[in-house]
């Protein structure tokens, strides 16, 4: 007789393994950020930074950067940089997990080199970049969102740069270059590489820090437009190249969640004998199947995933994964998006979890390290092995001891 799980604790479960860990960790994010950049609000702040730029022939911004203002200005951009990316953590974007990184390592480097003594704000940052990296799962996805937050990053970032260099270096320019808005227009025109010869740099100070406008301009543009430019034809030409089923069509399909050895073995059968197979998979990246296979990413534990995937029309869910939690909560959510025909079948990996997922109450679990044990030990015992037993070592129910 099966057990099932209280209603209290399976919910509770259900709700920690759902809990969005990306929202928790974007918070504590951009919160770094706000404290990287309180010294910047407290010591100097926009207007400090609006002043220097008003005094005329660049007096202003040569004193403000000599006075320490370098320091200052990287520590607004890292800042700004932090709180920015965290917004494409909501979106779970892989790009912006990898910025992320980046930049708390530059903020942790920074807070101990600038931090007078105090290592708190770089502590945290540590633990941070734990967090990052022992979630790294949840940030697996190509986003649009993430992409342009990204690009109009790094162009602000590389136009306050090349501005701010470029009345440091006013002089060194023919004609001298003392006012902002010149010092935007060269820099846009270095960084879009069209240079119409009207400012020239004079001095080898000047003419390296256009060859550094110049080839982080490129760079920039260049990883701009795959990072908008990717997501947005990204799904579609998938789409187009493996043939995807649309969600509508989906109907008294299999639904198989996993990339399991048994997942792909069961998938290559099942197609062999005509029957419609949609698979679930955490990344399209790299995943074992064949480029026409009916794929959905995603996380199979998620009742909305299952949904997407036609499991209210469905056969079967197949929860094969190679963590038995989580086929147990691959169970949980299929019972919630199943239809009322929709049978439930869940692998057990290990022979002791046999227990803890029947109480999630599956119509099938399956154990093959149970049937293969007991298949050989009774091989070699000489003992008589039939129909009845294999089927009941297959679905993991208890064989009677021998006589």
């Amino acid at each position: 007789m099966r057990l099932s799980l209280h209603p209290a604790l399976a919910r509770a479960a259900r709700l920690m393994h759902r809990f969005p860990w990306h929202w928790l960790v974007a918070a504590l994010v951009a919160f770094d950020g706000y404290l990287f950049l309180q010294p910047f609000w407290s010591a100097i702040g926009p207007q400090g930074v609006l002043q220097a730029l008003q005094v005329r022939d660049g007096a202003g911004v040569t004193a403000f950067l000599d006075s320490g203002g370098i320091a200052q200005m990287a520590r607004l951009m890292l800042g700004i940089g932090v709180q920015v990316m965290a917004v494409g953590l909501l979106y779970r974007a892989r790009i912006a997990w990898a910025m992320s990184l980046l930049l708390l390592a530059l903020v942790g480097s920074y807070s101990l080199w600038h931090g007078q003594g105090h290592a708190g704000l770089a502590v945290y940052t540590v633990v941070l970049v734990a967090a990052l990296v022992a979630y790294w799962r949840y940030f697996d996805r190509a986003s649009l969102a993430a992409g342009s937050l990204f690009t109009v990053l790094s162009v602000a970032s590389l136009l306050i740069y090349a501005v701010f260099g470029v009345l440091y270096l006013g002089d060194e320019f023919a004609p001298p270059v003392h006012d902002p808005v010149t010092a935007l227009y060269f820099s846009i025109v270095s960084m879009s590489t069209v240079g119409y010869g009207d400012i020239s740099p004079q001095t080898d100070a000047a003419r390296l820090f256009t060859i550094s406008i110049i080839i982080l301009g490129i760079t920039v543009f260049a990883t701009s437009i795959s990072a908008v430019v990717g997501p947005l034809i990204g799904g579609n030409i998938r789409r187009l190249v493996r043939g995807r089923v649309s969600h509508s069509m989906r109907k008294n399909h299999i639904i198989l969640a996993g990339v399991s050895p048994l997942a792909q073995s069961l998938y290559a059968a099942l197609r062999q004998r005509g029957h419609e197979v949609t698979v679930i998979v955490p990344s399209m990246d790299g995943h074992p199947y064949p480029e026409d296979a009916d794929l959905l990413e995603g996380d199979a534990s998620e009742t909305a995933v299952l949904l997407q995937a036609g499991a209210a029309r469905a056969r079967y869910i197949l929860a094969l994964r190679q963590d038995d939690s989580e086929n147990a909560f691959i169970v949980m959510a299929g019972r919630e998006a199943g239809g009322t025909d929709t049978r439930l079948v869940a692998l057990a990996n290990s022979p002791q979890h046999l227990s803890k997922i029947r109480r999630v109450n599956p119509d099938i679990v399956i154990s093959l390290q149970a049937l293969g044990s007991e298949i050989l030990a009774r091989t070699l015992s000489g003992e008589a092995i039939d129909e009845a037993l294999i089927t009941r070592l297959l679905f993991g129910e208890k064989t009677p001891d021998p006589a």
